[in-house]
């Protein structure tokens, strides 16, 4: 964030770790969780601003403290904290996460190919009188050139020579 400083992503032991910790009380929230009396005492990062100024000294000593323990036990410690925070997760883990399994945003929508059983996310906004439902899989790669290229004004037997050459 260009204004709110610390805010990023920070590699952990085991992942990757976004923290919002802006303003004053945040701050001090951050340093008293990570341990680190010296950097809540460093003159540099004594104010929003200053914290601003020296961004890329405060972002390596953060990254310095944030490797030393799994995102999981970041996020825990954060948590209890106050202060804002998320894993960020590769993405057998999004469809893995409790909550995403509670909020039913995967749906799975049954192929006629080699695919199987596809598993995606489902319409993110629910609506009582007006619900919805995936009705057909995503296209196979290049499932609609043909189409596409007829709308961009190629002839039937341009795009057969296109076929001929292997070029589709």
């Amino acid at each position: 964030h260009p204004t709110s400083i610390p805010t990023g992503v920070f590699r952990t032991k085991d992942g990757y770790l976004n923290i919002a910790a802006s303003g004053g009380a945040m701050w001090d929230r951050l340093c008293d969780v990570l341990d680190a009396a010296d950097m809540r005492g460093n003159p540099d990062y004594a104010t929003g601003k200053l914290r601003s100024k020296h961004r890329d000294k405060l972002n390596a000593d953060l990254a310095r403290h944030f490797e030393k323990a799994t995102t999981e036990a970041w996020v825990s410690r954060l948590n209890v904290a106050g202060v804002p925070c998320g894993p960020i997760n590769t993405i057998d883990k999004v469809f893995a996460d409790p909550q995403v399994r509670h909020l039913g945003v995967v749906e799975d929508i049954e192929t006629s190919d080699d695919r199987g059983t596809l598993h995606l996310l489902a319409q993110p906004v629910r609506l009582s009188r007006t619900p919805s439902r995936l009705v057909s899989p995503p296209p196979e790669r290049g499932q609609h050139n043909d189409e596409i290229l007829a709308e961009f004004g190629f002839s039937v037997e341009e795009i057969e020579r296109l076929h001929e050459q292997r070029v589709l």
